[in-house]
């Protein structure tokens, strides 16, 4: 049994003694029988909140209205669930009522996928009522019982089903994807940050044409941000190697195979955040400069090593051309420049107001830079001495 399982059996244990039932349940124990790394254990019990704070000294009520406590341990933080049957979802995410029970099955029929409706016990055996084994076992995502039920409860299911394609390499059982197709407008009920992060996790998987493959043939994309109406070019994108690329290399693809003109406002309608708008636009700026910056050496110092390398991964796709050999080349001329920061250089503005008598303003700003520039294409070496000689070559000071 994985470590992260051998630390909590001692929570099982307790519950046990206290004379109800505890099993480790979800995507913890999928991934376990999966063979992938597991981060955290989600455990469910027959103990109602109050009767699982009355067995732990230490509490803290993180969901209690829908079952959840929070146990905290010389070990650990675990999250304990009763077990619970939920019923009336008409904002398309949280059930209306929730109502605790005592039985593992009643529990484990409420979850979305047979993948993530296995439970296990304290010694490892496994409960699966509803053969997510089986569909583990052919890689087949399968809804607990009617897919239309599942995706009504929450419509997010439908991006999660697609997520799970992508970093599972799975695929999606028939009835299943056609729900999909049917079910799609539910997905303008979800908030946008909820879709953001399943559709960037759908992004950051190893099985990522596939998965966007299936959103476009069932139609979920003409509900994202906006998506609606460019099928055609997204489906552009699925002949590109795009696995060798990070998330935000990918959403610079979309955004140029898609024509969007003010980028800012399509990410901000995917409401990402500031940081990751501007890392984006800079990668866009980058890839579209007129001169080329990858012959400059100058623009690569401004853009830094990570964004000069994201910029031309993505010229690299956008024109045909070797990725990891764009990705290396690119590294190998960031670490070749003399300078890597600003902080690097042998003068700063003082330098050049007690060598120049003039007053401060923007040609300060504008000398360092001609300075960086020289040093960077090795016209100067990087010592104030020689940068004052070549400043007063040039009639400079």
């Amino acid at each position: 049994m994985d470590r992260l399982f051998l630390e909590a059996v001692p929570i099982l244990e307790r519950i046990e003694e206290a004379g109800f039932e505890a099993f480790f349940v979800g995507g913890s124990v999928r991934d376990y029988i999966l063979g992938r790394p597991i981060n955290d254990v989600d455990i469910a019990t027959s103990a109602t909140p109050l009767e699982v704070k009355a067995i732990f000294p230490k509490t803290a009520d993180v969901g209690i209205e829908h079952g959840t406590v929070l146990v905290i341990t010389n070990s650990g933080t675990y999250e304990i669930t009763t077990f619970r049957t939920e019923s009336g979802y008409t904002d398309y995410r949280r059930p209306d009522s929730v109502k605790f029970v005592r039985s593992l099955t009643e529990d484990l029929q409420r979850r979305d996928f047979t993948m993530n409706a296995i439970a296990m016990d304290k010694s490892g055996k496994i409960i699966d009522p509803y053969m997510g084994q089986l569909d583990l076992l052919q890689k087949k995502i399968t809804t607990v019982g009617n897919p239309h039920d599942r995706f009504s409860e929450d419509g997010l299911r439908m991006m999660r089903a697609l997520r799970f394609v992508s970093q599972l390499n799975f695929h999606l059982e028939q009835e299943t994807f056609n729900s999909l197709k049917k079910n799609g407008p539910i997905l303008r009920e979800i908030a946008v940050e909820r879709i953001l992060v399943e559709f960037e996790k759908l992004l950051a998987g190893d099985n990522r044409i596939k998965a966007l493959n299936l959103l476009l043939e069932s139609g979920l994309y003409q509900f994202l941000p906006q998506f609606a109406g460019q099928k055609d070019n997204l489906k552009k994108i699925l002949f590109l190697p795009i696995n060798l690329l990070t998330v935000n290399e990918l959403w610079a693809v979309i955004l140029i195979y898609m024509n969007m003109k003010d980028v800012e406002a399509s990410l901000r309608a995917w409401k990402l955040p500031v940081k990751t708008i501007r890392s984006i636009q800079r990668i866009l700026q980058l890839v579209k400069k007129e001169q080329a910056f990858e012959d400059s050496n100058l623009d690569v110092f401004k853009a830094g090593r990570i964004q000069a390398v994201q910029a031309a991964k993505v010229k690299a796709i956008l024109n045909d051309r070797n990725v990891l050999e764009a990705e290396k080349s690119m590294t190998l001329m960031y670490e070749s420049l003399s300078l890597k920061h600003m902080s690097d250089l042998a003068v700063s503005g003082e330098d050049l107001l007690t060598w120049h008598k003039e007053k401060p303003g923007p040609w300060v700003k504008e000398y360092l830079e001609l300075i960086l520039e020289a040093v960077l294409n090795l016209v100067i070496k990087n010592e104030k001495g020689e940068i004052k000689e070549w400043l007063n070559r040039c009639n400079l000071i």
